[in-house]
């Protein structure tokens, strides 16, 4: 959905502004949120998944699950670059880090993901880690 807004799932009318943290399905307001929220969501997550902590692995089940959206297939990396920032200690150092976590989930969750990148690229630490995963695919 990147540049593009959506409308609510639950009232189908208004613009979404959030997305809820279970399933990421678009609503645009509390009681859009509420309503949703009387039905169990398909792609429910375990209460301690909303932002995985350092001794705990997102489900692949849920990770499968959701839908990607992607623009230019182009710009998708082969598996062999994926490795290569997998098998990176300094890159599995860094995300060790529960705020640059944190910050990597609320981007990935965002409404607007390409506004939050931008503020997430102002601090050092997210940068410092988006230039050695850079260094790493150009390698």
């Amino acid at each position: 959905m990147a540049g593009g807004t959506r409308n609510c799932e639950v009232c189908k009318d208004a613009i979404s502004k959030y997305k809820c943290p279970s399933c990421l399905a678009p609503y645009c307001s509390l009681t859009c949120y509420k309503k949703h929220k009387e039905t169990p969501c398909s792609k429910q997550v375990t209460s301690n998944a909303e932002t995985p902590s350092s001794n705990q692995k997102p489900c692949p089940t849920l990770l499968l699950k959701r839908s990607l959206e992607v623009e230019e297939p182009d710009l998708v990396l082969p598996e062999t670059k994926l490795q290569s920032i997998v098998l990176c200690n300094e890159i599995r150092d860094a995300l060790k880090d529960e705020k640059l976590r944190q910050l990597i989930y609320s981007i990935d969750s965002a409404t607007n993901s390409e506004n939050e990148l931008e503020n997430a690229m102002k601090m050092e630490d997210f940068r410092i880690l988006s230039e050695k995963i850079l260094s790493v695919i150009d390698r």
